[in-house]
């Protein structure tokens, strides 16, 4: 997962993630009015303000995360979500008939992937850095129609038949919890207590139980969009868009729920984002008591992979920042899985925030 942009300072970083923006457009056949970067961490992103007033996103790609066949998998997902009317971003070819393209530029030799996608209008619900943000007065609607939205794209994932060459990760127990975890080892985190890694080992065999019994069937496990983060979903005039499938794969389909809630947990928004979700998903799709007692397992499982990417991203501010936080929540949730098992509690103290442990 490594970038070679990686090694640049910051603002070496972001002029060449520019220089790759103004190639990429090129493939395209584009003469933008401005090319402007509105975001940078895993992936760039760019404004791209064309004549008569279109506006589109291209996105410069982080080096080695995806390949060829799985970037153009995601799209080609994307595409699939947005024939049955899942609210998501148009996919937008080159003249070619290409997906993605590979482009280099005079500062950066090394090829990266871009694609285009059509504009979406609206603002993020909030940020998984700043919950507060949410309008707390919608939060129980807006994730209703956020669950509304999960539930049909895990409907269509477990009846779709993917193409030839389709390929995307899976977020199982060795894409979350192993040594060549997706977003790296929890366990190579270096700030962790003898003690505290200690309780983590014994929830994560807990984990892997729960994994064993649920298996990999298409009613369990299947593609999901699996960073249902509040940057990703986009309001706008009562509608919710889900942007950024680049990290969609196979996972279960609880991992989706512990997503969509986890940086609410121990906070006001955590209940009412969590009831919506549910209510929501209801009304498309079943879920089951008996799956939602397993909710604090997956919300660790959540907790676990971030401690992985906070690994890996060690030298960056946000992941230093976020380490306390997801630490405390990670060992607030490992003593309830494993005091929890095997006989789990009622299914209201499950579905309450950790107050008196975060």
């Amino acid at each position: 997962m490594s970038s070679p942009l990686d090694e640049l300072s910051e603002p070496e970083r972001l002029a060449a993630f520019d220089t790759l923006a103004a190639s990429a457009v090129k493939a395209w056949e584009l003469e933008p009015i401005t090319l402007k970067r509105i975001a940078c961490r895993e992936n760039a992103v760019y404004a791209v303000e064309l004549q008569a007033g279109r506006r589109l996103a291209l996105r410069v790609h982080r080096h080695g995360y995806h390949g060829r066949a799985s970037l153009e998998s995601e799209l080609i997902w994307m595409r699939a979500l947005a024939a049955v009317n899942v609210a998501t971003a148009a996919v937008v070819r080159t003249p070619g008939g290409h997906l993605a393209v590979e482009v280099t530029s005079n500062k950066v030799p090394v090829p990266h992937f871009c694609d285009m996608l059509e504009w979406v209008e609206g603002r993020p619900l909030g940020s998984a850095e700043d919950t507060d943000s949410l309008r707390s007065g919608t939060i129980s609607d807006t994730y209703r129609t956020v669950g509304r939205i999960a539930a049909q794209i895990h409907s269509h994932s477990a009846t779709w038949q993917t193409p030839a060459g389709f390929h995307r990760p899976h977020w199982d127990r060795e894409g979350c919890l192993g040594r060549a975890a997706l977003w790296g080892p929890w366990f190579d985190l270096s700030v962790l207590e003898p003690a505290e890694r200690t309780l983590l080992e014994a929830a994560v065999k807990v984990l892997e139980g729960t994994f064993e019994r649920l298996g990999k069937g298409r009613e369990a496990y299947g593609l999901i969009h699996a960073d249902f983060v509040p940057d990703n979903l986009i309001e706008h005039d009562g509608r919710v868009v889900v942007l950024d499938f680049d990290d969609s794969g196979y996972g279960w389909y609880l991992f989706e729920l512990a997503t969509a809630v986890f940086w609410y947990l121990g906070g006001a928004h955590y209940l009412p984002a969590l009831e919506g979700y549910v209510a929501g998903y209801r009304e498309v799709r079943s879920m089951s008591d008996e799956e939602l007692r397993l909710l604090p397992q997956f919300l660790l499982l959540r907790a676990l992979v971030y401690m992985g990417w906070m690994q890996t991203r060690s030298t960056q501010r946000t992941a230093r920042r976020m380490t306390t936080r997801v630490r405390e929540l990670s060992s607030a949730l490992a003593r309830r899985v494993v005091a929890a098992n095997p006989d789990y509690r009622s299914i209201a103290p499950e579905l309450s925030p950790l107050p008196d442990e975060t």
